[in-house]
């Protein structure tokens, strides 16, 4: 039928006071049919989205070399996490392929394994977890154990962690349900001693029993304060979420040793008689961990169940925090050159200087984290005097400036004026 008036080309709906139109060039288009428009194509792009990740997977080798151009040393852990992500992930790319196994009798259902680390602050946990994800290619969060607390008190419910990879999946839930959780301070969940059983621990074993459903696999429905407004309608399957929990455990090494030396000591049918010298060393003593340690510390059994993986990263010696501030793509040493050649001048230290550096940080305390600490105390003084250092074009730091507190000599160049 012709009308003067204006209508949709889709669903024909005519112009109105009420109903206006978006116009091109022979046509014209409705706000419902460009939502409408808007969610079909969306829909394509999770379908190729969610595929891409898969087909391009690397193997476990492959997995270790990417992790090894940024994080040094640690190699029990690396290889744990590359074969853990690579089976993961083959998985995935089994049933995305329609190779789903059935429920029967002859056939083996293949089930995820969430993974736990463990060993002191600085040592590479967060940053281990944030490398995965970016050379897989999909969405990553970090989740703050120490925020989270039970339903109905003050805090961030657990369903906050699925809202929060929602968002860096951009709203694709098909990618999102196959993306990678990191959530850190795991060990601050730990419950409280018994002396403290007069007050609710909300933020404790509360927060272990809630997280139970999220890591095994379920389906979640976001509420409107766990997973924002936008979100607060879906409900998302963990199932193919790969949660990997990590915590500095202090207190733990305590436990781990009293167990580890009680195996020499006794008399009569109780005598250790094993080799002296398979000792552990006291450095890498997270590595002797057993579930039972973790029960003792304060992680209930069914949420240490829901974690099969569990390896161990170990302090740092000077060498290897030498080996970070310079090896590692991100080195700190290259990041410090490159600010100082936006001012022309070329950044030199000498090995004894990396070595006070080294030092300096595992004095702190902090392991690998301090190392920026002792960077920026050393050249703070340069950086400020530098830009107005007329003919600067080398800073050299040896180890006077980095142990003795001397001024890093700066080099003028001959033909300045």
């Amino acid at each position: 039928m012709h009308t003067d008036k204006a209508h949709c080309s889709f669903c024909g709906l005519q112009q109105g006071p009420d109903l206006p139109l978006i116009a091109g060039e022979e046509g014209h288009i409705c706000e419902e049919c460009v939502r409408l428009a808007s969610q079909v194509v969306g829909s394509w792009g999770r379908k190729r989205a969610a595929i891409r990740p898969m087909k391009s997977l690397l193997k476990p080798a492959e997995l270790k070399a990417r992790l090894d151009h940024y994080v040094i040393g640690q190699e029990l852990a690396k290889e744990t996490l590359a074969v853990a992500v690579y089976n993961h992930y083959k998985r995935l790319n089994m049933e995305s392929e329609g190779q789903q196994m059935q429920a029967t009798a002859d056939d083996v259902e293949v089930e995820k394994s969430n993974i736990l680390l463990l060993g002191p602050s600085g040592t590479g946990k967060t940053l281990l977890a944030a490398t995965l994800a970016r050379v897989v290619g999909v969405p990553f969060v970090i989740a703050d154990a120490t925020t989270l607390t039970q339903a109905g008190y003050v805090g961030e419910d657990v369903e906050s962690i699925l809202g929060r990879l929602l968002d860096a999946a951009d709203g694709n839930q098909d990618l999102a349900e196959w993306g990678i959780v990191y959530i850190d301070e795991i060990d601050k969940l730990a419950r409280s001693s018994e002396s403290s059983h007069g007050t609710r621990d909300v933020s404790g074993e509360g927060v272990q029993q809630a997280l139970l459903k999220l890591v095994e696999g379920s389906r979640v429905k976001l509420n409107g304060k766990g997973g924002g407004k936008q979100h607060a309608e879906r409900t998302v399957d963990t199932r193919n979420i790969l949660f990997i929990a990590g915590g500095a455990f202090a207190g733990l090494e305590t436990l781990l040793q009293r167990r580890l030396d009680s195996r020499g000591q006794g008399i009569g049918f109780h005598v250790d008689l094993s080799d002296p010298k398979t000792a552990y060393e006291a450095c890498r003593v997270f590595e002797q961990v057993q579930p039972d340690d973790l029960r003792h510390f304060g992680l209930i059994p069914e949420f240490i169940g829901r974690f099969p993986i569990i390896t161990a990263l170990h302090e740092l010696d000077e060498q290897g925090l030498v080996q970070i501030l310079t090896e590692p793509r991100n080195a700190l040493v290259r990041q410090y050159q490159r600010l100082f050649e936006f001012e022309g001048v070329a950044l030199r230290f000498t090995d004894e200087a990396l070595m006070s550096i080294a030092r300096q940080a595992i004095a702190r305390g902090t392991g690998a984290r301090g190392l920026r600490g002792v960077m920026e105390g050393l050249l703070r003084k340069t950086m400020f005097d530098l830009p107005t250092t007329v003919g600067a074009s080398e800073c050299l730091v040896d180890e006077q400036a980095a142990g003795a507190g001397q001024a890093v000599k700066i080099t003028i160049a001959a033909d300045s004026p």
